[in-house]
């Protein structure tokens, strides 16, 4: 061992003897959270299920509009329409179809017949004044009208349709050995570290199936299928495409998103929507309407704070999800909900939970396991609106 002479300086010292001062633990980067839309599925509505395919019905009041196929003088008294009107059964010996062009009530002096798709009319009904109609016109139903001392008229109904969705089966394993889990470290226990950062991972794994998941079951008839649950992005069928839908290519002027947002987007559903959005979207949106901008907290959120844009139809609360920010591909994407027609659905008994000492017998160490068994139910999909590729304001 060799002497050294002279004053002595931390300068001195390898890290063998100094090990320098590390800050206790460590700081877990997560992106403004990891899973706000389970956060809000969780305020809204869960229910478990016994078994792993879960139906709902789904019912709404039909339109009772039909489209005219081939024009018509002011004189004719049979009406052809397109074969691929789902109203035309509710068109019976009585029925008045008003014509929004002309103004012209036309009424039905017998019942359609939807074989031939095709209703016998009388013209300029109630002191209208018969006039011709177009082809490919708008026809819609404005009522009843029957002779005093009238009979019944045949009876319409219609029936709910059905739709369903799967339970995903979500695993997160953490694993340590025996020797790591009784070493010191600087971080703290690793695998309470690893349990937490697992956890995270589990629940952003089951928010991105929510949104890019699709309904499936692979060996459905063997003992062991896998499902797949269908997500936000399969699931919505009402789709705003600025790459097609809007007067200049990928961007959007303000009056157009007012426009689908009073025409489209709230045309069904309730008047009070979240909006999660890309950056892109959330710039865009940043630079049109700013006097209608509110910051709004949403009590008992889980930290989910909103801003509420606010229209004639509604209102819309916006959220920049910090997967859109991930996931460059989504930062010109728009996913507007409506809450009151999503639940979160679990397998009865295999919700979210720890499961511990998964290992072997012969494993040296520990291995856990977060497990999820559930899905998203979407009760209607019309409520629910989809913007894309909306890149710039016009």
């Amino acid at each position: 061992m060799a002497a050294i002479q002279g004053l002595r300086g931390t300068g001195q010292f390898t890290t063998d003897f100094r090990p320098t001062n590390y800050r206790e633990l460590f700081t877990l980067l997560e992106p403004n959270g990891t899973a706000p839309l389970q956060a809000l599925l969780a305020m809204t509505s869960s229910e478990g299920t016994d078994d792993p395919k879960y139906n709902h019905f789904r019912d709404e009041l039909p339109n009772r509009t039909i489209v005219v196929n081939g024009a018509l003088n002011n004189s004719a008294t049979t009406l052809t329409f397109d074969n691929d009107s789902d109203d035309e059964g509710f068109i019976v010996k009585g029925t008045v179809i008003h014509n929004h062009t002309t103004g012209e009530n036309l009424l039905v002096t017998a019942d359609a017949n939807t074989s031939a798709n095709t209703v016998a009319i009388s013209r300029g009904f109630g002191g209208s004044t018969a006039a011709a109609v177009a082809d490919d016109e708008v026809l819609s139903i404005a009522g009843f009208a029957d002779q005093e001392g009238g009979t019944a008229p045949t009876a319409i109904s219609f029936d709910p349709t059905t739709d369903f969705n799967y339970t995903q089966i979500f695993k997160t394993a953490v694993q340590v050995t025996g020797t790591l889990q009784n070493t010191y470290l600087r971080t703290g226990d690793k695998e309470q570290e690893q349990l937490t950062k697992a956890l995270k991972l589990h629940m952003g794994d089951i928010e991105r199936a929510f949104f890019f998941g699709t309904r499936a079951e692979a060996n459905g008839s063997t003992a062991s299928p896998t499902r797949s649950t269908g997500g936000l992005m399969s699931l919505i069928t009402n789709i705003t495409d600025c790459a097609s839908a809007t007067a200049t290519t990928n961007k959007m002027t303000e009056k157009e998103f007012d426009r689908f947002l009073v025409e489209d987007i709230f045309a069904f559903g309730s008047n009070e929507k979240i909006a999660f959005a890309g950056p892109r979207c959330i710039s865009n949106m940043m630079e049109i309407g700013k006097n209608r901008w509110q910051p709004t907290q949403i009590d008992n959120a889980y930290g989910v704070a909103f801003t509420r844009y606010t229209t004639f139809a509604g209102d819309l609360l916006v959220y920049m999800h910090p997967m859109f920010r991930q996931i460059s591909a989504l930062s010109q994407e728009m996913i507007i909900l409506d809450m009151n027609h999503l639940n979160y659905r679990y397998m009865n008994g295999r919700d979210t939970q720890l499961i511990r000492d998964v290992q072997s017998n012969d494993f040296d160490g520990v291995k856990h396991m977060y497990m999820s068994e559930c899905g998203l139910e979407m009760t209607h999909s019309k409520v629910h609106h989809r913007i894309k590729n909306w890149s710039a304001i016009s």
